[in-house]
């Protein structure tokens, strides 16, 4: 298969190989979204939209990329899948301890982003970020298989260790500790967080870059959302 963009001159040596990022475009042609097609609520929206995303089959539609900053302002991003969504908020599950916990822990502030690449769409959420119950975390925890109940407790996420050997030698001791059909105690450092929606901006690709960019935001004394058009 050829690679687009590549120089098909290219010798086998990867250091010799042309790449020209500022030809990489995609030239969008979906229909656009308009205010009053909108559901009034960002949370009914973002049901329909993410429907539309799993029908298209789209390799893990539920995950986003969780952007952070530390106390100081410096961030951070990685991509994390969502877990469950209502007019609640956001869910996703984490150790404490990571970079994203710890960061979240002294700055709730957060962003969302659901990258849906292939249909042209995007999602943005900002908001705030809040630790879930330990009920609502058992309750998940239970549903994982297995093997990642137990990496959790392997993993002391964002810490250095010393090998792929050292973690996989954790990972079997944890094996021979919870054998398969033994219950797995939900690790205490391990735990979602909740985010709730300050704005959710929903974006669609349109041609020559005139994107369609739909934000939700607090209505007037903060009753119900409104819904504001953004420039390209």
């Amino acid at each position: 298969m050829r690679v687009p963009h590549v120089d098909p001159q290219f010798s086998a040596r990867p250091a010799a190989r042309t790449y020209d990022p500022a030809v990489m475009r995609e030239h969008y042609r979906a229909e656009g979204i308009i205010e009053r097609d909108l559901a009034a609520d960002p949370y009914e929206q973002f049901t329909r939209w993410f429907e539309q995303a799993v029908a298209s089959g789209l390799f893990e539609p539920n995950a986003m990329v969780v952007a952070t900053a530390d106390a100081a302002g410096r961030p951070s991003a990685r991509t994390v899948l969502m877990k469950s969504f209502d007019t609640r908020g956001f869910v996703f599950y984490t150790n404490y301890t990571s970079r994203k916990g710890r960061e979240l822990t002294e700055n709730p502030y957060v962003s969302l982003l659901f990258p849906w690449h292939p249909i042209a769409r995007q999602v943005v959420i900002t908001g705030t970020a809040r630790r879930t119950g330990r009920d609502e975390t058992a309750a998940y925890f239970r549903t994982r298989p297995h093997g990642s109940q137990l990496g959790a407790w392997a993993s002391a996420q964002s810490s250095v260790v010393g090998s792929r050997e050292e973690l996989d030698r954790a990972y079997g001791e944890l094996v021979d500790r919870y054998p398969p059909g033994e219950q797995v105690p939900v690790p205490p450092e391990w735990g979602g967080f909740r985010v709730v929606p300050e704005a959710v901006e929903f974006w669609q690709g349109r041609e020559n870059r005139l994107h369609d960019r739909l934000r939700y935001v607090p209505g007037p004394g903060g009753e119900g959302w409104r819904i504001e058009r953004l420039s390209p």
